[in-house]
C-alpha cells in the first residue's frame, strides 16, 4: 500500500510536471510563434466574429481554455491572445475573460513548479542562515508588495512572475489573489488596444502594442508600482528587514 506514496516522492516523478511543461514550451517557441499572431487573426476575423455573433458563450470558452493552455506553457502568443479579447469580446467582457485566464494558466505553471522543483528550494531556503536567512525574512515580510511589484512593472517577464514565486515558497493564496489584482491594469491596456483591432486591420496595419509605454498609461502603472514598493522601503529604511 506505501508504494505509490513512495513513488510519488520520487524526485524525477515530482519534476515531471515542470519538465513537461518547460518541453511544451520550447516545442511551442519553436512550431506556433508564426500561428498566435496578428497575422492570423487577422486572416480568420470575419469567421470568429461571425461565430461569436452564433454562440458567443462557446467562442468565450474556447477563448478562455486557449488563453489558459498559452500562459500554462508559456507559449508565445500571450500578447495577441490579451488583444484578441478585446477585439471579440468588448473592453469589459475582454478584460474579465483575459484577468480570468491569465490567472488561471499562472496557477498552473505556479503548482507544476512548486510540486517539483519549489518544494526542494523552499525546504533549502528555510533551513538556511545568515544572508539566504535574512532574504527568506525579508520575503516573507514583504510577500504581498513583492507579489504586486513584479506584476505591476512591465519589464518583469510574464512566466518569469510565475515561476520564482513558486521556486521561493509563496503561500498559493498570496499569489493567486495577487496575480489577478496585479495584472489588471496591464490586462486593461492590451485588451483596450484590441478594441479598436478592427479599424486597424482596416488599415492594413499591425496593433501598436508601444502604446503600454506612452506617458499617460505607464505613468499610472509606475505609480501603482511605487505604491507596491513604499511597504518594502519603509521596513527597509527602519531597518527591520534585509531584502
Amino acid at each position: 500500500m506505501s508504494e505509490a506514496p513512495d513513488l510519488a516522492k520520487h524526485p524525477i516523478i515530482r519534476h515531471l510536471p515542470l519538465l513537461f511543461v518547460l518541453s511544451v514550451a520550447v516545442i511551442g517557441a519553436l512550431t506556433l510563434r508564426e500561428y498566435l499572431s496578428f497575422d492570423t487573426l487577422r486572416d480568420n476575423r470575419e469567421s470568429l466574429l461571425a461565430y461569436r455573433d452564433q454562440n458567443f458563450l462557446g467562442l468565450a470558452v474556447v477563448f478562455i481554455g486557449v488563453y489558459i493552455v498559452i500562459v500554462a506553457f508559456s507559449l508565445p502568443g500571450a500578447a495577441v491572445a490579451s488583444v484578441t479579447g478585446g477585439f471579440l469580446f468588448g473592453l469589459f467582457a475582454g478584460t474579465v475573460f483575459n484577468i480570468t485566464a491569465a490567472t488561471i494558466g499562472a496557477a498552473a505553471i505556479f503548482l507544476a513548479a512548486r510540486w517539483g522543483l519549489g518544494e526542494m528550494l523552499t525546504a533549502k531556503l528555510e533551513a538556511s542562515e545568515g544572508r539566504m536567512q535574512a532574504f527568506k525574512n525579508g520575503l516573507r515580510e514583504n510577500e504581498v508588495s513583492v507579489l504586486l511589484l513584479i506584476r505591476l512593472v512591465p519589464a518583469v517577464p510574464f512566466f518569469v512572475a510565475n515561476l520564482l514565486p513558486a521556486l521561493v515558497g509563496v503561500k498559493f493564496r498570496t499569489f493567486l489573489w495577487t496575480t489577478a489584482i496585479g495584472i489588471i491594469p496591464g490586462g486593461i491596456v492590451f485588451t483596450w488596444i484590441g478594441v479598436g483591432l478592427g479599424e486597424v486591420f482596416d488599415r492594413g496595419g499591425d496593433p501598436d502594442l508601444s502604446l503600454l509605454w506612452e506617458p499617460h498609461i505607464i505613468g499610472p502603472i509606475l505609480a501603482l508600482s511605487a505604491l507596491a514598493a513604499l511597504p518594502i522601503l519603509i521596513n527597509t529604511l527602519r531597518g527591520k528587514k534585509e531584502i
